[in-house]
């Protein structure tokens, strides 16, 4: 090997140290943007070009990209023949590596599979059905993240038995065949020569735990060991890591007590922060230098960082320029806020030359993507969403409105076998298929099928016939109700009637708890959508319209497919270890950003605190933060109190953007809305929706009425641009026919209208 060390020549001093460190325990507290993947692929380099064998090194990671690049960097440098005996992948990889050269010990053979989850929810939906459980109460997917719970801390189930606080909880919760399921499940997947993702942990601390000589053969093969980010280990990781580690105690961690963020994964920030008491004589680097952002920025994050009690010292500066202060917007809603983040990057797109890619929108839950998915269809801003669909495509929300579309039009039979079973029913598949087939061979829709199932006698139980008969008798109550009720009133009610939270809640699962908050934030939308209507001559606001809406939605998500320049759209979990020009952190609100569910305890509002310092450092030169003043909240109109960590930052890293007239117009607006109901209903046994009658006490709306002309030039929040063709009426009936060139032509109510001139 050519022993050539120009390559610590790239590192600047801070960097240097701990590369050229080679004996005894380490940490390296990295700041974000600060290089420590850098330094661990140069440690890793200096390491083999002092002379260390490279089957001796062992480097852990969390991701199969991180092991990658630095792999690469690796063989740049020094060849791929030395690079490649590296002991270098992430913690599943490795530690599958480890059980195959050792699998007889532990009963199973050296080619054994690796179940994934969907193999798992398979083989524990097979055991609640073969011991006859209640599904309802026995969810495969519960079942499936309290087995990983357990694997994950270590607990047999033996160790599981002998818990009695264990044994009690699933008592309390109605399950008490979670033991027998656990130990169902594991004799299964030991039958069947296999491994879930979670064992590949479990399984390697058992082997080093049970077999002393095994421990003491990697002890010795693996004398030098680096793990990138340690503040993400959970207790399973931590005790092979401190095992594999004892002897020569050459061990290098990487990580950031500041971005410690995914305790709900089982991450122990402990792991760090104690990581100086498990090892003696721990030598500590700080890597404190910024690369990737503006001295605002880094300052900003520092002011917020330091209120956390629970965290190692260290101060990150950068040698970047000043930078823009971060510009802190209070919108009037979500709706606005969204409006805002669109007209922003449509500004710097058309006037600065940016590119869409150079823009991020972090939020705290997927649920918030909604407004700002709707707010850039309406302005033909392509996104795209990481790590989930788009809303609409979400299965909660096609759920939902496969509802919807059922009560619109009864014979949509895609909609209808959606639903006909969900929630449950006890209309199963074996029903379904033999109505498909009847109503195929009667020439007749799905839906009269349903209606004659009787009658054409499809070989269906009587039992089953009641039910379809109760689902038809409910389905028709709700279309007679439609001919009444708005949009926003009608999926009130579905939700309600339908018991759809129960279902979503029976998971008990963080999966469960955002498809809530995305159901919630559908009804939030229809509420949104019902209000803006009023601006339309002769809209109603009704359930047709809404879906009419969404189909566009749909469609403009097919439409950007193939567009490669996107607007990114991610939750701020998601964007740990990301960078991007310009960032939008938007719903800075009490209860949403801090999260309502992390008030309870320290360590839960030093998390948040540490995902907010995520959010900021995500950023290389533009942080736009905002939320709003009142939210939806299943529909309601609820104040807000802006977040506790916007008080946080320095107030000289910030501006608070002044609200500009077009603001107060919509804040005159929403009092007005406030003082009086939704007006498009009649509630009052009439037939059909109508408008509350013109001739209302509407004074006090006349006299805000904008001032425009036939062919002037307007901007409108939801339309975009468009010209002035008629103007009719007077008063508060005074309307406009307006053209607008991304959403066709709108004749809108001057007393509603939300609308700007533009000269």
């Amino acid at each position: 090997m050519n022993k050539d060390f120009s390559h610590l020549s790239e590192l600047n001093e801070s960097q240097l140290a701990p590369v050229i460190h080679k004996e005894g325990p380490m940490i390296v507290v990295a700041g974000a943007g600060s290089g420590k993947t850098r330094v661990l692929t140069h440690r890793i380099i200096n390491l083999m070009l002092k002379g260390v064998d490279p089957f001796s090194i062992l480097a852990l990671t969390f991701t199969n990209k991180a092991a990658r690049e630095m792999k690469e960097r690796i063989i740049s440098l020094v060849g791929s023949s030395e690079a490649k005996n590296i002991w270098m992948g992430t913690f599943h990889s490795i530690f599958a590596r480890i059980l195959r050269n050792e699998a007889e010990k532990l009963g199973y053979t050296s080619r054994f599979t690796i179940y994934d989850t969907q193999d798992s929810d398979r083989i524990i939906s097979s055991i609640i059905k073969d011991f006859l459980l209640d599904k309802d109460l026995y969810k495969y997917k519960e079942i499936r993240n309290r087995i990983s719970m357990f694997k994950n801390n270590l607990i047999t189930v033996n160790a599981y038995e002998n818990n009695s606080d264990l044994v009690e909880y699933d008592l309390v919760s109605r399950r008490p065949k979670m033991g027998e399921i656990y130990k169902e499940y594991v004799e299964r997947c030991f039958r069947s020569d296999a491994m879930d993702f979670d064992d590949l942990l479990l399984k390697t601390n058992e082997l080093l735990n049970l077999y002393p000589e095994v421990l003491a053969k990697y002890q010795n093969q693996f004398r030098y060991i680096l793990v990138d980010e340690y503040q993400d280990t959970n207790h399973s990781q931590y005790i092979i890591i401190k095992a594999l580690s004892d002897k020569f105690q050459n061990i290098c961690v990487v990580g950031d007590d500041a971005q410690s963020i995914y305790s709900f994964r089982g991450a122990n920030i402990r792991n760090i922060i104690d990581f100086q008491k498990d090892y003696s004589d721990v030598k500590i680097y700080r890597l404190e230098q910024n690369y990737r952002s503006t001295k605002n920025i880094v300052n900003a994050a520092n002011s917020v960082i330091k209120y956390n009690k629970n965290k190692i010292d260290k101060v990150v500066w950068t040698a970047n320029g000043e930078g823009q202060k971060i510009k802190i917007r209070r919108c009037l809603t979500d709706g606005e806020e969204a409006r805002y983040i669109s007209r922003t990057i449509k500004k710097f797109v058309n006037q600065e030359n940016k590119k869409n890619s150079d823009f991020v929108i972090l939020y705290r839950t997927n649920a918030q993507s909604r407004s700002i998915e709707d707010a850039f269809r309406k302005s033909s801003i392509p996104y795209r969403i990481y790590g989930g669909l788009s809303f609409y495509q979400r299965k909660e929300i096609k759920d939902v409105l496969a509802y919807l579309r059922v009560i619109v039009n009864p014979n949509d039979e895609e909609s209808f076998k959606r639903i006909i079973n969900y929630p449950t029913r006890g209309i199963g598949l074996t029903t379904i298929d033999k109505i498909i087939v009847g109503a195929r061979e009667n020439s007749i829709s799905f839906f009269e099928a349903l209606e004659r199932s009787k009658e054409l006698k499809f070989s269906i139980p009587s039992k089953t016939l009641y039910k379809i008969e109760n689902f038809l008798t409910f389905i028709k109550s709700l279309q007679f109700q439609s001919n009444k009720l708005n949009a926003f009133e009608m999926v009130e009610i579905v939700v309600k009637k339908t018991n759809f939270l129960e279902e979503l809640k029976k998971e008990s699962t963080i999966d469960s708890i955002a498809k809530t908050e995305n159901v919630q934030e559908l009804v939030n939308g229809m509420r949104d959508f019902v209000e803006a209507q009023r601006e339309i001559v002769d809209s109603t606001g009704s359930l047709n319209e809404f879906l009419e809406d969404i189909a566009l939605a749909t469609d403009f998500d097919k439409n950007i497919e193939n567009e490669s320049d996107k607007v990114s759209l991610m939750t701020i979990h998601l964007a740990k270890g990301l960078e991007f020009p310009i960032v939008f952190i938007v719903g800075l609100e009490e209860d949403l950003f801090p999260s309502a569910l992390s008030l309870s305890s320290r360590s839960d509002l030093e998390e948040e605190r540490r995902l907010f310092y995520v959010a900021l450092t995500r950023a290389k030169s533009i942080i736009f933060i905002s939320y709003a003043q009142s939210r939806y909240r299943w529909g309601k109109l609820i104040e807000s109190e802006s977040s506790r960590f916007l008080k946080e930052i320095d107030s000289e890293y910030v501006e608070h953007e002044q609200s500009n007239d077009f603001e107060l117009y919509n804040k005159f607006q929403k009092k007005q809305i406030r003082k009086k109901p939704l007006n498009f209903i009649g509630l009052n046994n009439k037939k059909k929706l109508s408008r509350v009658n013109s001739s209302e006490n509407i004074s006090n709306h006349s006299t805000n009425i904008i001032s425009i002309s036939e062919g002037d030039k307007v901007e409108h929040e939801r339309f975009g641009i468009g010209i002035v063709i008629k103007i009719e009426g007077s008063g508060g009936n005074k309307s406009a026919l307006i053209n607008f060139k991304n959403s066709g032509s709108k004749k809108l109510l001057l007393r509603f209208a939300k609308l700007i001139p533009i000269k």
